[in-house]
């Protein structure tokens, strides 16, 4: 299990104590002894990258939880699927944001703000400089902490556990390029009165739902791949076009999340919402897997008739309102 998907691991106290961390690799281990002040951090990044999967998949059969409270994502990782292969990504990519935003407010002793270059499409009387997320940095501390652990691992060429090292390597870095590729240039006016004569801008992470939303369409589009004897990953079908790195990969195929499955991570859908008019995933049908769904009503509280009033507050009305809900059986 990656200590990337257990954020928990990584508070004890202000500074964490790397013998007291369990799931360090050993070079993950040294890492952290060298650079203490990053773990929170890589904690926060987790965090993210979690309540982001949770956002991406909230009307799927499996909404990012699991049936091992040990982790969050739990044996949903002992299985090469497309659901694996997201939660790697978009881990990866928390810590990426996480730290390069952390050099960005001085957090770190060992990185500052952005060095990135001039954009050459910038106006040339527009100023570059400010402070900007260190995403160079952030990309580098990820790509060599995350992965220690699955460049540690030694496993016969060509073997099922090679092919899965191969995966895990490929979705951290989608997930890494996910914020890379999605950092924007962000500038800020100077002048008389805001007359912006004057530009200031700088390098500027994206919003984490931008970056998620990316990813997302990655999972969708995701590689099925199996390993080869030279101990490289191929396209199972070789008529689809082969993934860059910022596609996410696969080399097991996903269960249905139907039932409950401990041995895969499943919860199954059983006792989970679903929208009796909508044709899609989050639809009764197939979030229900065929098995029907109950109805009941539930007493719904809301803000409403809300007025301004001068000066300066507003004033709401609380409404209620009975609404059918309907639950998978």
């Amino acid at each position: 299990m990656s200590p990337v998907q257990r954020p928990e691991m990584f508070i004890i106290g202000a500074q964490p104590v790397c013998s007291q961390l369990p799931g360090l690799s050993a070079g993950q281990r040294k890492l952290c002894q060298l650079y203490q002040e990053h773990m929170a951090y890589i904690g926060e990044g987790a965090r993210t990258g979690i309540r982001e999967c949770q956002h991406q998949f909230r009307q799927r059969r499996w909404n990012c939880s699991t049936v091992d409270d040990a982790s969050v994502f739990g044996r949903v990782l002992q299985i090469g699927s497309r659901e694996t292969a997201f939660t790697y990504a978009v881990s990866a990519a928390g810590v990426v944001n996480a730290i390069s935003r952390a050099c960005r407010e001085g957090e770190l002793s060992t990185c500052g703000c952005s060095r990135a270059a001039r954009p050459k499409d910038l106006p040339r009387d527009w100023l570059w400089g400010g402070c900007g997320d260190n995403v160079d940095y952030g990309y580098r501390f990820a790509k060599e902490f995350v992965d220690a652990r699955e460049r540690e691992k030694n496993f016969a060429k060509g073997s099922e556990e090679q092919g899965r090292v191969l995966m895990n390597l490929q979705n951290n870095e989608a997930g890494r390029r996910a914020v890379y590729k999605t950092a924007d240039v962000a500038c800020k006016c100077h002048g008389v009165s805001g007359s912006c004569s004057l530009k200031t801008c700088w390098l500027q992470l994206a919003e984490f739902r931008k970056v998620g939303d990316q990813l997302k369409e990655k999972y969708d589009s995701a590689a099925a791949m199996r390993i080869t004897r030279r101990g490289k990953l191929e396209l199972v079908n070789s008529r689809f076009k082969p993934p860059t790195p910022e596609d996410l990969v696969y080399v097991d195929p996903s269960p249905d999340y139907c039932l409950r499955d401990e041995s895969t991570g499943s919860l199954g859908t059983r006792g989970r919402l679903c929208n009796k008019t909508s044709e899609g995933l989050d639809g009764c049908a197939l979030m229900c897997c065929g098995r029907g769904y109950d109805q009941f009503k539930s007493v719904r509280t809301e803000r409403c008739h809300c007025r301004f009033h001068w000066c300066c507050f507003v004033r709401c009305k609380k409404c209620t309102q009975v609404v059918d809900q309907f639950v998978c059986k």
